[in-house]
């Protein structure tokens, strides 16, 4: 007669914790994949504007013409290791990745290659985007059309981050 072995499951202790180790993996995958939209996040969110005191004293009578003369530059304040890089703004600047643009920020990936244009216009500093797939954004509102830009302000292009200053 052949023996035959039959299995028979036995109650087991082990069930409550393969049960917790299942749901820490679920957590560990849900927190994996909320690091990386946040990491995502942070690099395509535009900056807020801070207020400045110096924006307070500002005229609000002063025209066009008071502000003619002034040479403005483009101050980086991201990303981090290009923080403090400074660019000067002639009558006409492209800002982009390729290799002519006047302000090259070709570590921006997220930039196009002719992304904006920046020019003068009755003494007054015009920013334009060129069709860029990011867009160009002035203090946190996405342009559609030229928009003039003066101190203080801030211009996004791709992830990189400017401020409008002397």
């Amino acid at each position: 007669m052949p023996l035959v072995l039959v299995l028979i499951p036995s109650p087991s202790n082990d069930a409550p914790a393969l049960r917790a180790i299942e749901y820490g993996v679920i957590l560990l995958l849900w927190l994996f994949f909320m690091w990386v939209v946040r990491a995502v996040w942070v690099e395509v969110r535009p900056l807020k504007r801070k207020r400045r005191r110096d924006d307070d004293e500002l005229d609000p009578a002063l025209t066009g013409k008071a502000r003619r003369g002034k040479r403005l530059r483009l101050h980086v304040l991201r990303p981090e290791e290009h923080a403090g890089r400074i660019y000067d703004v002639g009558e006409e600047t492209t800002v982009g990745r390729a290799a002519g643009c006047g302000v090259p920020i070709d570590y921006d990936a997220f930039a196009s290659n002719l992304h904006a244009r920046l020019y003068r216009l009755d003494g007054d500093l015009w920013v334009e985007d060129l069709g860029s797939t990011n867009g160009t954004w002035v203090n946190t509102q996405r342009i559609i059309e030229r928009t003039r830009i003066d101190k203080g302000d801030l211009l996004q292009i791709g992830g990189t981050v400017f401020e409008v200053g002397k």
